[in-house]
């Protein structure tokens, strides 16, 4: 039987690079590319743009999401039959999504914040990353360096005003119990990486990789 297409999506701002220390037991992942979002542009509509880069198949695809890449891998599944989702470090409902972060957004933090003074301030990225080795930190850096502040906005605002009542049957959750910026999820099925981050695929690569090779 011909297995299914394997698709990465990186989390928000990062490219391939985040999957660098994983190994996949698959003959050809693909890593979906972002693209710029439209102005004023829905969550579903990007998505939708994004189904360009998923070839057609014998077999329906396996989506990898990491973080914000999670959560539109998600609304891809939504718009095409897949075999299943599997999150690293994400969100798999909208209810989950922190007090915190929902009083800045109503509060358009999101819209005003001086991100490019920000992401100067490399040890608080660090800590709340959990970047610790010189490899990882510099990979952040370069992440938070590279990512465009007009589609940080938009993405921050879709993560906002994202609505999923509860995980797709087909989800797999891999979670690290110690993630800052997405604190573990409640949910029983849950694959957990004890001490894991959010960078946990690259501080916890041979973990990440056994939870996902045995889904694949």
């Amino acid at each position: 039987m011909t297995p299914s297409p394997l698709y990465l999506f990186s989390g928000l701002g990062a490219d391939e690079r985040m999957f660098q220390n994983l190994v996949f037991r698959h003959r050809n992942p693909k890593f979906i590319s972002w693209i710029p979002a439209h102005k004023g542009e829905s969550l579903q509509s990007y998505a939708q743009r994004l189904l360009a880069q998923i070839e057609p198949s014998e077999q329906p695809p396996i989506l990898v999401g990491v973080s914000f890449g999670g959560i539109v891998a998600q609304e891809v599944a939504k718009l095409k039959p897949v075999n299943k989702v599997i999150l690293i470090s994400s969100l798999a409902s909208s209810k989950d999504l922190q007090w915190h972060y929902r009083i800045g957004g109503a509060l358009k933090l999101q819209r005003w914040l001086p991100f490019r003074l920000i992401r100067l301030w490399e040890a608080p990225a660090n800590w709340v990353f959990g970047a610790k080795t010189s490899e990882e930190k510099k990979l952040l850096k370069a992440v938070v360096m590279d990512t465009d502040i007009a589609y940080l906005r938009w993405a921050l605002q879709q993560i906002l005003n994202w609505r999923q009542s509860s995980p797709a049957p087909t989800t797999v959750i891999i979670h690290g119990d110690e993630d800052k910026v997405l604190p573990f999820p409640p949910y029983p099925h849950t694959k957990i990486i004890k001490g894991g981050e959010h960078l946990m695929l690259l501080s916890r690569a041979p973990e990440v990789s056994k939870f996902i090779n045995k889904e694949l």
